[in-house]
């Protein structure tokens, strides 16, 4: 069940044994991925590090494998046809040529991007990404809201739109360089995004 804003996030408990582990969410990606183009069950996942380990209070037990307690978290996962090619994120999808001038779009199921609390009301369990997305902004109101990433506080802001959405189409004018869990999948011109409820048991 999705987790509301507010409530405790997830809960916990003994590892299962056939727990995978991996370092991050796209190495984690990758893994899903390759289960559902195969169409077998997701398996359940431990995880290290990244965004979403952040996100939901890390740091991750020491040895998932053999912990004898960590959280369990049922959490969402971001769908993505990109330019027809389908694709999928736990953390966030980035579309950008540069932080500092031009478009700017994030899709966060995942509160933080390294140590930026980008999307500060993001909850990877709550049945909603959260997006942001600015193409207005000035280069000095940018630097300014680029200091108060960290603490999440650079929004509400005029020139950025903040929604919650379960699915979502972006179309540019130009090819956009696209990154999904911090990797780069190349540049697009159309994304059809859409979210899939509790789809994946994390372990950290």
């Amino acid at each position: 069940m999705s987790v509301e804003k507010g409530a405790d996030w997830g809960e916990r408990a003994r590892p299962p044994a056939d727990l995978i582990v991996v370092d991050d969410s796209a190495a984690a990606v990758e893994m899903l991925a390759a289960e559902r183009r195969a169409n077998r069950p997701l398996p359940a996942v431990g995880l290290r590090g990244g965004d979403l380990v952040r996100t939901l209070g890390g740091p991750t037990a020491a040895d998932l494998a053999s912990a004898e307690e960590a959280l369990h978290v049922t959490v969402d996962l971001g769908a993505v046809l990109v330019d027809g090619a389908l694709h999928w994120f736990l953390d966030h999808l980035i579309a950008r040529r540069s932080w500092l001038r031009g478009q700017v779009l994030v899709v966060a199921n995942a509160a933080f991007v390294d140590d930026w609390n980008i999307a500060p009301r993001a909850h990877p369990g709550d049945g909603r990404f959260d997006t942001l997305e600015t193409s207005t902004m000035g280069l000095g109101d940018r630097w300014q809201a680029r200091s108060r990433l960290k603490l999440g506080t650079h929004v509400p802001h005029p020139a950025i739109t903040t929604r919650r959405v379960d699915a979502v189409q972006y179309d540019f004018e130009r090819p956009m360089p696209i990154r999904l869990d911090g990797r780069s999948i190349g540049e697009a011109r159309h994304l059809s995004v859409r979210l899939e409820p509790d789809a994946v048991n994390i372990w950290i």
